[in-house]
């Protein structure tokens, strides 16, 4: 049997504000605020998670708000855009919405599916698209209402310095299938219902650099360790360079740059974000890894106050 990824478990981008990026991704996008963390190698710095009412694989988009972080610009060896799925008939929802919060947005076809395609406050590149897989959100918030909620990742659109590389990592390492080339981007596809839905471009394009508004990496599920070690053995027989077994408290990691220059992340379904919150307290406390936890007060003190509120134009 073929060894495949079921899809992508979770993106990580940079920001500047993290009070601007709860508004944006809770307050107009819906999403749950799952956990509320640091950056682990830089704990002055937040790691907010934002997912479904569980922060389940798939729905994950993280992000670490650098106050003073530099312009990123977007391009080859990041994720250009992150693609969310929708319900079914909920586009024209989603149209009223971003018109009533004076979001710019555009209208595209690709593969034959209709996007909307916007940007966050950093200009993180994002795109709306209704399938009918994919299991419907549980998580309501401000104005959107379960039914027309986001699911989860539709999938994304990957930037490649190198793309008959980085399609040949994403179909003979990773296991997705080729199912199309249009209006120059290869189309791949996992086995998940969510995040599965991969658009590579079909040549090379210019290198991007980091900052805010640019997606840092991203990460594709094991679905346990045994499986997450056999990824990082696989990797490495391919030719690639990944880290050791990283412990992220939510999930295990391993990281490594593939030959188009992205930085790839394998990640494990469990535990999962009610490690160490109860389901219905999600994301309501900065919670720290042990080590942290004797320099609480001062990590505390060193960042902004940030709550999940509802937007005035939903609260009118």
């Amino acid at each position: 049997m073929t060894f495949q990824t079921a899809g992508i478990h979770h993106i990580t981008a940079f920001v500047r504000n993290a009070q601007a990026t709860v508004d944006f991704y809770s307050g107009i996008l819906g999403l749950r605020l799952v956990k509320k963390t640091i950056n682990f190698d830089a704990p002055e710095v937040y790691h907010l998670y934002f997912g479904d009412q569980i922060g389940s694989p798939g729905t994950i988009i993280t992000f670490f708000p650098w106050r003073d972080s530099r312009k990123g610009r977007i391009g080859a060896g990041q994720v250009g855009t992150t693609t969310y799925v929708v319900p079914e008939g909920a586009l024209d929802f989603w149209q009223e919405r971003l018109d009533r919060f004076e979001i710019p947005f555009a209208e595209t076809e690709r593969f034959g599916e209709t996007y909307l395609q916007f940007e966050d406050p950093d200009g993180l590149r994002i795109e709306l698209v209704a399938r009918r897989e994919g299991a419907a959100s549980a998580w309501s918030f401000g104005g959107v209402s379960v039914d027309r909620a986001i699911k989860g990742f539709g999938g994304a659109i990957l930037l490649s310095a190198a793309p008959n590389r980085t399609a040949d990592l994403l179909e003979n390492v990773m296991g997705l299938t080729k199912v199309g080339e249009e209006g120059g981007y290869v189309r791949y596809r996992s086995t998940a219902d969510i995040g599965n839905i991969i658009d590579v471009n079909a040549t090379p394009v210019e290198h991007g650099s980091g900052g805010a508004g640019t997606v840092h990496h991203i990460a594709w599920r094991a679905k346990d360790d045994a499986e997450h070690a056999r990824w990082r053995s696989r990797v490495e027989e391919h030719g690639y360079h990944p880290t050791p077994i990283v412990d992220r408290q939510y999930f295990n990691a391993v990281y490594f740059r593939e030959e188009g220059g992205i930085l790839f992340e394998i990640a494990t379904d469990p535990p999962g974000f009610a490690r160490d919150e109860a389901p219905e307290a999600l994301g309501e406390h900065l919670m720290l890894p042990d080590w942290y936890e004797p320099h609480r007060a001062v990590i505390e003190a060193n960042l902004p106050p940030i709550q999940v509120r509802v937007l005035g134009a939903d609260a009118q």
